[in-house]
C-alpha cells in the first residue's frame, strides 16, 4: 500500500527552525517528484516546495523562498523539508504529498495526490 508519514512537527518559537520528514512506501520513489503542501484553518491549501525525481530541480512557493529546503534520497525513501526563520504566517498543517507530472512552478494543488495526515507546525511565542 502506498504510505506517506510525515514527522517532525511541533511547536517554535518565531525565528527558529524545524526539519520535517515523510517516510514513504508502497511504491518506486525514484520514478516521482515529491512536494510539500500546507493547510492553515480557513484557508486553501498552499504549495510549499516541490523536488525532481532526483533532486535536480527544486521550486518553492513565493512565501517560503530563502527560507525552506526540500531534500530526498530515493534509497533511503525519504523526503525531508528544512524549515529556517519560521514566522507566525507558517503555522499550518504540512503534507507529503507525490506529483503526478513534473516539480514546476508554481505548485498546483491538482498536480499532486496521495495526501496523509500531515504533520502540525505551530509557530508562536
Amino acid at each position: 500500500q502506498l504510505q506517506f508519514v510525515e514527522s517532525g512537527g511541533g511547536l517554535v518559537q518565531p525565528g527558529g527552525s524545524l526539519r520535517l520528514s515523510c517516510t514513504t512506501s508502497g511504491f518506486s520513489l525514484s520514478n516521482f517528484p515529491m512536494g510539500w503542501f500546507r493547510q492553515a484553518p480557513g484557508k486553501e491549501r498552499e504549495g510549499v516546495a516541490c523536488i525532481s525525481t532526483s533532486g535536480e530541480v527544486t521550486n518553492y512557493g513565493d512565501s517560503v523562498k530563502g527560507r525552506f529546503t526540500i531534500s530526498r534520497d530515493n534509497d533511503k525513501r525519504m523526503v525531508w523539508l528544512q524549515m529556517n526563520s519560521l514566522k507566525s504566517e507558517d503555522t499550518a498543517v504540512y503534507f507529503c504529498v507525490r506529483g503526478i507530472y513534473y516539480c514546476d512552478s508554481p505548485l498546483q494543488e491538482d498536480e499532486y495526490m496521495n495526501w496523509g495526515q500531515g504533520t502540525q507546525v505551530t509557530v508562536s511565542s
